[in-house]
């Protein structure tokens, strides 16, 4: 790729400091990736799904650090290799040198892989807006849930940038009940989770009550209890986790992914506010 275009890809995000710069190379070598692993066949058996993706291909107002997928069919033996060598070779052709690390798998059904450079091929031709520290390395984390919670849909989006790709995706509605479980399962506070459950609220968006019970029965405080979830229930836990939670915290967490221009709603953040969000959520699944 050329650095003209390149260069236009980056005045696209307008960065208006340095660290917005770096969290936009960061997402430019994301699509390479992405666009990478789509010519390898990835996608016929796993689906883009997480805080990247609706980044990605939804326009989520927020950066977004790791590239997250779900196997459509459990797979106990799935490795990285094969496609991180497909990775590597694409990237290669439009100068962009990648080091990898593909850890053994252990017990966990997550596997992981990273990447990181210190070149981002075309970039170093033109002179960026703010200055880089020489040597700094871009790094992304690749994890895949190799036993996914059951009932997930998935549709087909294309990338325009690297190149145009089909990328398949987790479905809105069961996008947002496993951010929903990790609303209410996650031991330590995430403020970009509850950035997003704002953002799938503005939509009006259903979970998928399935695929939320089925998250739930798996890991967290109700695994193997089968609990039935419906909107009722959706509502009384959500609320007692939005009671929990230090919204400091959660600021914190999620302001350095925000461009300033979105960091001021930031100031309201407490349980009310998610209160008086959840509440209109319930009222429009109940019309």
């Amino acid at each position: 790729m050329d650095a003209d275009t390149l260069k236009a890809r980056l005045d696209e995000y307008a960065p208006t400091n340095a660290l917005e710069q770096e969290l936009a190379l960061g997402e430019i070598l994301q699509t390479f990736v992405l666009a990478a692993l789509s010519r390898a066949g990835f996608f016929a058996e796993a689906m883009f799904h997480g805080g990247t993706c609706l980044r990605i291909i939804h326009g989520l107002p927020r950066f977004s650090e790791d590239l997250d997928f779900l196997l459509k069919r459990p797979d106990p033996v799935f490795r990285w290799a094969p496609y991180l060598d497909a990775v590597r070779r694409d990237c290669e052709m439009d100068g962009i040198r990648l080091e990898m690390s593909d850890p053994p798998p252990g017990d966990s059904a997550v596997r992981k892989a990273w990447l990181k450079t210190d070149s981002t091929g075309a970039v170093m031709e033109f002179k960026l807006p703010y200055s880089r520290m020489a040597g700094k390395k871009i790094r992304i984390k690749l994890e895949v849930d190799t036993r996914p919670p059951e009932g997930s849909g998935f549709e087909t989006h294309y990338l325009s940038f690297p190149a145009t790709v089909p990328v398949t995706v987790q479905d809105l509605p069961s996008a947002f009940a496993t951010k929903s479980h990790a609303l209410l399962c996650r031991p330590y506070v995430k403020g970009r989770d509850w950035y997003d459950f704002l953002w799938f609220a503005s939509r009006r968006i259903r979970p998928r009550w399935d695929v939320l019970a089925h998250a739930l029965d798996q890991q967290g405080p109700w695994a193997g209890q089968a609990v039935a979830v419906d909107a009722d229930v959706y509502v009384k836990h959500m609320r007692a986790a939005m009671a929990r939670i230090d919204w400091r915290l959660a600021v914190q967490d999620v302001q350095r992914f925000l461009p300033l221009r979105e960091q001021e709603g930031l100031t309201h953040w407490n349980a009310e506010f998610f209160g008086y969000h959840l509440d209109r959520l319930a009222k429009h699944w109940a019309e």
